[in-house]
């Protein structure tokens, strides 16, 4: 009986308090007024301030991270999440208010493609070209996606064409592979950009986050349903985000000085058939890079012989690390059609590029002869046959748009 007689008296001391002010998931409430009205500012999704209530409705580390997206990205707020699929989730659900389909294009990352093929959100799902989005989208359309690069092709999309194909319907961008270092999709009037911050924005690949970056009137609706869903981001990871914002800009250049030079190196290696990088190819792909981006990035994605070569390439690298995020100081290596795209249907998964012989690598900040020859090693010296992709005159003009 002391026990409880002692429970109850600490319970009920000031002690409490000071607990639960550092337990950091509630604080003492001195003034039951303000605090209501706080609690219905936040629950109709305004631009938070006090919240003397429950650390799910707003926290002042969070907010600071989001504070950082929306001026690094050139747009009014911004709003964090738990994860990235998070962020996509509820832009679904704010998007979804009165409308019934959304346009998306392919490829994207395998679990928004999934979201939208088992229709969670209750949206119907218009697969469409980027040059096909004028004819599909309607006064249904609750919203245009896309990612670009696009994961884990680096497919570009021309967000210029894009916006102006999509009319008055919203535009939303993922942004993971580009960063706002390289890519900024607001300056080409995108409505809302997508970040799994758990990659690049971190860097470090220790914390999982997502953010949505937009305009106040979209922020409002985001807030309420992370407010009703429970999705805020955690004050330590938004902590460990906002740090990585500070390297972001030098891990980015270090990050793809050397992944230009690993793409240089992989077009010439015997076991590679092709390399997917982007403004890689043609031309126009490289204006497209120049027009949109302040340079490639860090992620290669390429194609050897067969799934045996693939599944040979990630059992024999000993520096790159077979995993299946990105983003981080550490070059990763996976195999997107068994991982990171397992659950697209398999026809789907080839229509758009994404076959058994794909891997994609992040390349990180170990130094590029080390990864080469990594690399080089793993590869083997099996030979590809009709291989017809040219490093020239690719070279002079991407070494043109990242400045190197």
């Amino acid at each position: 009986m002391d026990r409880f007689h002692r429970t109850e008296f600490v319970s009920k001391s000031s002690s409490h308090r000071y607990a639960s002010m550092a337990l950091g998931n509630s604080a003492p409430i001195d003034d039951i007024d303000a605090a209501a009205a706080s609690f219905e500012r936040l629950a109709r999704g305004e631009a938070p301030g006090a919240n003397p209530i429950y650390a799910r409705l707003h926290n002042e580390t969070v907010s600071r991270f989001e504070e950082a997206m929306a001026s690094v990205e050139g747009m009014e707020s911004a709003v964090a999440f738990s994860s990235g699929m998070a962020s996509v989730t509820a832009v679904m659900m704010a998007a979804s208010c009165g409308k019934s389909n959304v346009v998306a294009i392919r490829p994207l990352y395998g679990g928004t493609d999934h979201l939208l093929c088992d229709g969670l959100c209750g949206l119907e799902v218009r697969w469409a070209e980027a040059e096909e989005v004028q004819e599909v989208v309607d006064d249904q359309t609750a919203l245009v996606l896309a990612e670009t690069p696009a994961n884990p092709t680096l497919d570009l999309v021309d967000l210029e064409a894009l916006v102006e194909a999509a009319g008055s319907v919203p535009v939303v961008i993922d942004n993971t592979f580009a960063t706002p270092v390289l890519q900024n999709p607001a300056d080409f009037g995108v409505d809302l950009v997508l970040h799994s911050a758990s990659k690049y924005i971190g860097g470090h690949g220790d914390v999982i986050g997502g953010v949505v970056v937009c305009g106040e009137e979209w922020a409002k609706r985001l807030r309420r349903i992370r407010i009703a869903t429970g999705g805020l981001m955690h004050p330590m990871a938004a902590y460990l985000l906002r740090r990585g914002l500070s390297t972001l800009p030098v891990r980015m250049e270090a990050c793809q000085d050397t992944a230009m030079q690993l793409v240089l190196r992989l077009l010439e290696h015997p076991a590679v058939g092709k390399v997917y990088y982007p403004g890689l190819g043609d031309e126009s792909a490289t204006d497209l890079v120049s027009r949109q981006m302040k340079g490639p990035g860090a992620m290669v994605s390429f194609e050897v012989e067969d799934f045996d070569a693939a599944r040979s390439v990630m059992e024999e690298v000993e520096l790159i690390t077979p995993a299946v995020s990105l983003g981080s100081t550490d070059s990763l290596i996976q195999h997107p059609a068994s991982l990171t795209h397992r659950l697209v249907d398999e026809e789907v998964r080839d229509q758009c590029g994404v076959s058994q012989r794909l891997l994609r690598m992040s390349v990180g900040l170990e130094h590029v002869e080390d990864l080469w020859g990594d690399l080089e090693r793993a590869l083997g010296s099996r030979r590809q046959s009709g291989r017809s992709q040219s490093r020239e005159p690719w070279v002079e003009r991407i070494s043109r748009v990242s400045g190197s």
